[in-house]
């Protein structure tokens, strides 16, 4: 998978420089688009970061993930955050893993109303339920 995340001036922590949390939300998420090529629902169950070098506001950070393993309901993964390119020097990097869950999952843990909502548009529920089965 791969991705670019435009650094923004709200993405700021120390002055001119990327947060280092947005940095790790962004590689989560690329990590997290990983569940869609598999078909199924999963969840972050941790993740580890190494922030290379700092990201000047304003950046361009080029996103790649890769699944590395799967072992029953475990998605192992990895991620790179590079500057200037897809192969720019590296900034931040992530390893993984997301656990598979069912729709249950956030019904079960989510907010009532926000589920209601989601469970409300057709498309929304199309896609939950095309999760359910796994290829």
């Amino acid at each position: 998978m791969t991705a670019e995340f435009t650094v923004q001036p709200a993405h700021q922590g120390a002055p001119g420089l990327a947060h280092g949390g947005v940095l790790a939300t962004a590689l989560d998420e690329t990590l997290g688009a990983l569940s869609w090529l598999l078909r199924v629902i999963a969840v972050t169950g941790r993740l580890e970061t190494d922030y290379v070098r700092p990201v000047p506001v304003g950046t361009v950070l080029h996103l790649q993930s890769e699944v590395t393993a799967v072992d029953g309901r475990k998605i192992y993964s990895t991620a790179t955050g590079r500057i200037g390119g897809p192969d720019g020097p590296v900034a931040i990097r992530a390893d993984a893993l997301f656990v598979e869950v069912k729709v249950d999952h956030f019904i079960d843990n989510g907010r009532p109303e926000e589920i209601r909502a989601a469970m409300s548009d057709p498309d929304q529920v199309r896609r939950a339920r095309a999760f359910e089965v796994n290829p």
